[in-house]
């Protein structure tokens, strides 16, 4: 018991202690500041400051990145209307029109020599020219419904006639249909073929230029150059 208050007595001595110590540090604090208030308010105020404008500015930062963000998402809205739009036209027409309509944006991108099969039995060569530095380029056309994808099967047709069979520097296969399988786009990365699913397709037909769309799918560069003649 003697020693329960003993202990008792030493931690109220601490505490009055402690308590002495606060007072006299924050009396001398007080005193600080009445003595140097004219040298530190403006210190004080430019903190204040300093810290208000920095709020702002964050705040400011996030607004902006916030508006940015949504300008972005309405803006591929809105391209992604245009294209359907624009693919609105494509969809109404037949196969051979659809072939003949490639042919066209390729001569309006500066291809030369242009023409389109327009039979059967073409060995997947649909349309056929030259691009603007010479390489021979070879499209596969297929007009498919929008929901459709491209097979690995038709694919696979089209990889062994574009350069065994026609000598194309760059093969293009092109479709009105939404995408390309996975196997089907392995095959085409893998064996160099450039694949133009309906969101490519509808870009070129809004204006995109087809040397912009060759990297796209596909590495699309070809290995042979030939003179245009």
């Amino acid at each position: 018991m003697a020693a329960q208050r003993r202990r008792r007595r030493m931690k109220k001595r601490t505490r009055r202690q402690l308590q002495g110590w606060g007072a006299v540090v924050g009396a001398g604090a007080v005193v600080w500041l009445a003595v140097h208030w004219a040298a530190v308010w403006p210190v004080l105020v430019a903190v204040l400051a300093v810290a208000v404008a920095g709020g702002a500015g964050w705040g400011l930062w996030r607004a902006h990145r916030v508006a940015v963000g949504r300008d972005r998402q309405w803006r591929a809205q809105e391209e992604a209307k245009a294209r359907e739009l624009s693919m609105a036209e494509v969809d109404v027409l037949s196969w051979q029109e659809f072939e003949t309509y490639i042919a066209a944006l390729c001569r309006r991108d500066g291809c030369t020599k242009v023409f389109v099969s327009g039979r059967s039995g073409d060995l997947g060569a649909d349309v056929i020219g030259y691009l603007a530095d010479g390489r021979k380029l070879v499209i596969q056309c297929k007009k498919y419904a929008p929901h459709r994808s491209v097979s690995s099967h038709d694919m696979q047709k089209f990889v062994g006639t574009a350069r065994p069979e026609h000598g194309a520097d760059v093969a293009l296969f092109v479709t009105t249909g939404h995408s390309f399988t996975k196997d089907a786009l392995g095959l085409a990365m893998r064996q160099d073929i450039v694949a133009l699913h309906r969101d490519l397709l509808g870009a070129w037909v809004k204006g995109a230029h087809l040397a912009a769309l060759l990297p796209l799918n596909g590495s699309g560069g070809g290995t042979k150059r030939r003179p245009s003649n």
